[in-house]
């Protein structure tokens, strides 16, 4: 559990002997189950910064504060870690060039395609391990209404999918993940994993907490 003893900022902290990166409160999806619209916290930590003009050596200073024998670290906190994608890059290069053997995780809307308007993906081989994108549905309508995405395209649900692919087609193993049992929205998992399958990721389904966690 996340505590004042497990939290250096509200940049790094602790959970379940994990690291875990909050670099922006800023994303581009509104999603209806998303725990930051109903708490400000995780397991006790706060994840409101109270400046987004943060660097990564920010980010650095916290992790060698905090870091004892965690073996994995994660880009995952109140917002989408790719629109601090530079400083995501350069966290991740400290992280593998210095903790060898530890795990780099990251957790994506998979929109950074679109916002960057290029393939991100060969910049984060070697310095993620492993990727997790949030698909949530397995057709477009559904897709807006339950996350409510803010870019300006027409297909939105489809760039999610093309990120899956070239995360695949990168070398990085992907996992495609769906939140299930959030009030009666009815998704189709069978037809999510396929999805997922297809486009050679694995499928997780994370059933939904209404604490976040």
């Amino acid at each position: 559990m996340a505590d004042e003893d497990n939290l250096v900022s509200n940049l790094v902290y602790l959970l379940d002997g994990k690291i875990y990166i909050n670099l922006t409160n800023k994303c581009t999806n509104e999603c209806t189950f998303c725990i930051r619209t109903l708490k400000d916290d995780v397991c006790g930590a706060n994840l409101w910064l109270k400046d987004e003009n943060i660097s990564a050596q920010d980010v650095i200073n916290d992790i060698k504060t905090l870091k004892k024998d965690e073996n994995e670290i994660i880009f995952c906190g109140y917002g989408e870690p790719t629109i601090k994608l530079e400083i995501l890059k350069e966290v991740a290069k400290f992280v593998k060039e210095n903790y060898q053997g530890v795990k780099v995780r990251l957790n994506t809307n998979g929109h950074a395609n679109f916002i960057y308007k290029r393939n991100i993906l060969p910049e984060l081989k070697g310095l993620v391990d492993e990727i997790s994108v949030s698909l949530n549905a397995s057709n477009e309508e559904l897709y807006r209404e339950l996350t409510k995405p803010t870019l300006a395209c027409d297909n939105v649900l489809e760039e999610v999918k093309d990120f899956i692919g070239k995360s695949v087609e990168a070398g990085i193993p992907t996992v495609v993940s769906v939140v299930s049992g959030y009030k009666d929205y009815d998704i189709d998992l069978k037809a999510c994993e396929k999805i997922a399958h297809d486009l050679g990721a694995t499928f997780k389904v994370r059933e939904w907490l209404e604490n976040g966690y």
